[in-house]
Parts: C-alpha cells; structure tokens; sequence
C-alpha cells in the first residue's frame, strides 16, 4: 500500500504516553486475552464499556501525548493520520453529492487505556467507534498483534519497519476505514434506529441486527478503498488479498472454532468470514453507499 507523501488529518488525538504495559493492574497478554474473549463470545460493546468503567476508579492513569516519540510511534502516527485524511477526501464529496455534508471523526490514538464518551475503555476491546463524542478509539498495538495473527514474526516487523514497509499495512487500513464506516452510520441515523430497533428484540434478534450494521461498515470501508484508489493509485498488489485475509480472520464463524471448536451462529456479533468478505468486496467493486445497504438485503 502506498501511503506516504500524502495529506496526513488534523483530526488525530494522540494520547499514547505514559507507557501502556499495564491498565489498571491487568498485563498486555491479560488484556489480549480479554479482547479475544469479546471477538469470540460476541460481548455487547457496551456492556464492556460500563465493566471497563472500573478501570479508572481503581487508579488506572490515562496516557497522555507521547514526549518523545520513538520512530517506530511516529511511523505509526503518520499512517493512521494518512488513512484518517484519506476517508475524509472520500467521504466528504460523497455526502456533498447526496445533498449532506460530512463532519470528520477524530481519531484517537491510546496506550492501554482510555476514557471516552462511552467510558473507559482498554486495549481489549480493539478499536472502536464511540458515537456519544463520534471519536474513533486505537491502541496501536492492536496493529501489531493483528501481524502476528497475520503469520508474520515480531523479527520480520522491525525489519519491515527499517525499511519503511510495514506488513500488512492495507489490513490495517481497512480496519480503520471500518471503524469510519460507523461514524458513516452514526451520521446517516442509522446506528440509532438500529439501536432503537434493539431495545425491542430479544437476545438472537439484536446480534442479527449488530451482525448486519457491522457488514455495512465493512461495505462503507470498500467504498472508501475504491474511491480513495481511483484518486491516489495507493493499491499494490496483494494488498485486496491481504484486506480479505484479514475480513476472513475476524469473521464470528473462524474466531469461535479457532477459540472453542464450534460455532453458536445466535451468538454472531459481526458476520462471518464469508460475509465480511462479501460485504466489503460488495463497497470496493461498486464504490457505491447504496449498495450497502444490508438491512434489505439477504445476507
């Protein structure tokens, strides 16, 4: 993926210092252990916000802005602020073609742990949306378990990193244009009929309405690739390959047989494999929102 040379967003929060080992008592490998649980047991985002909410009134510290940056931050910095700019150069004239105009997310950057307009959160839950402060939530770190998950060794990263080629740089991308996808959502007032739509369904019937708005944020992260493509030529070869390897490994079916041998398709949160990698090759293939619209459609 080429990223570099491009306009980097004023829209990024970096609250990375003050290291980030531990939060609130809990180990980096507790808190990946933790995240795996919420992927693969389908907890409701926002019964962990509320859980995580302890986090702060046991002593857990929120970092604050990195002093002195290594290189390897910085490098992290300048990509996601890069991706962050390219969804609004997509999204923007997108809204103003509709008859709507677009107001960017912040995207903040966190070590650890993190207080947001839904509560604290922690390295655990992987990046997230808010839609109370409409702020997207990343702790890098995320990026670079997801490489391990991806079969690439910690030895070949910092090797990639001197050359200024970080693995699985496109995966990442879509990761963070996914999240964007439900600022989308938010803005369009479909993240609160769907909630509302929630409140009056039982257990199965609300993660069927959750497995469906998180299929149209993979679609919206498609249309941003396609658009954001046709203006920079920033696709390389093998990275649509590398954003379905990824689609594929997040997708509710894999990560419930991987954890526990079996799969309860009730307790799906996100999609399957299949899906996520149906619905965001659905947005990069047609550019187009209206084709994403999985609430209609069977899925």
């Amino acid at each position: 993926m080429r990223w570099k040379g491009r306009r980097v967003s004023s829209n990024l929060e970096d609250r990375r210092g003050g290291g980030g080992a531990k939060a609130g008592g809990f180990s980096i490998l507790g808190l990946i252990v933790a995240f795996i649980a919420w992927k693969f047991f389908g907890v409701d985002p926002q019964q962990a916000y509320q859980a995580t909410k302890q986090v702060t009134s046991q002593g857990s510290q929120q970092a604050s802005e990195i002093a002195n940056p290594t290189p390897e931050q910085q490098e992290a910095s300048a990509f996601v602020g890069t991706v962050l700019a390219d969804t609004e150069d997509a999204w923007v004239p997108i809204f103003k073609q509709n008859g709507m105009q677009y107001i960017p997310p912040k995207l903040v950057m966190f070590s650890g742990v993190v207080n947001s307009g839904c509560g604290a959160a922690e390295s655990a839950m992987g990046p997230f949306y808010c839609p109370a402060d409409q702020k997207v939530y990343i702790d890098t770190q995320f990026f670079k378990d997801m490489r391990t998950q991806m079969g690439i060794s910690g030895e070949q990263n910092q090797s990639e990193l001197a050359n200024n080629q970080a693995a699985g740089d496109f995966a990442q991308a879509y990761v963070i244009a996914h999240e964007v996808g439900h600022h989308v959502q938010n803005l369009l007032g479909i993240s609160d009929q769907v909630q509302k739509a929630r409140q009056q369904s039982n257990e199965a019937q609300g993660n069927a309405l959750s497995v469906r708005l998180e299929l149209q944020a993979d679609c919206l992260a498609g249309v941003w690739a396609k658009d954001t493509n046709q203006r920079t030529q920033f696709l390389e070869q093998g990275d649509v390959e590398e954003a379905m390897d990824a689609a594929h490994k997040i997708g509710d079916d894999y990560l419930q047989k991987k954890a526990r041998g079996h799969v309860v398709p009730d307790s799906f949160t996100h999609g399957t494999s299949a899906q996520r990698m149906q619905w965001f090759n659905q947005g990069m293939q047609t550019g187009d929102i209206n084709q994403c619209d999985t609430f209609k459609a069977t899925i």
